[in-house]
């Protein structure tokens, strides 16, 4: 194969792998926003979407009367598929990054905390669980 048909067919897988990725993306904010509008009927506040600390990210952090709510959402062809794809490690992640995210409010570690897991299928619907996970 000559070189420039080589280089043309990687630009090419490269172009879709970003594609690919954008998708997901988008996919993955869609859903999020579908989640918060979710929380939001429920009379949930939403206090950060994507929250970054030194310990990882947080996709919402919610305030349910006295409860800080920290929510992982995933995304999947079906409901049991998105359950899932939170694996121990990210749950130990993101308890990490809460207890980071506590330290800075005034209730501090004494904070009351919920850990739910999100669901969203493909056709969009949405199953929150409580509670789902929780220290480490």
């Amino acid at each position: 194969m000559e070189q420039g048909k080589v280089d043309d067919a990687a630009a090419l897988v490269a172009k879709r792998g970003q594609e690919k990725g954008q998708r997901a993306y988008l996919s993955g904010r869609a859903a999020e926003q579908s989640v918060i509008r979710a929380y939001g009927g429920r009379g949930t506040a939403l206090l950060q979407s994507r929250w970054r600390g030194q310990g990882g990210e947080i996709d919402l952090i919610l305030r349910d009367g006295e409860v800080y709510v920290f929510c992982e959402v995933k995304k999947a062809a079906t409901v049991d598929l998105a359950l899932a794809r939170l694996r121990p490690p990210q749950a130990r992640r993101i308890c990490a990054a809460a207890a980071e995210y506590l330290g800075q409010t005034p209730e501090g570690q004494l904070a009351s905390v919920r850990f739910d897991l999100a669901a969203v299928d493909g056709s969009g619907a949405i199953e929150i669980v409580e509670n789902a996970f929780g220290h480490f």
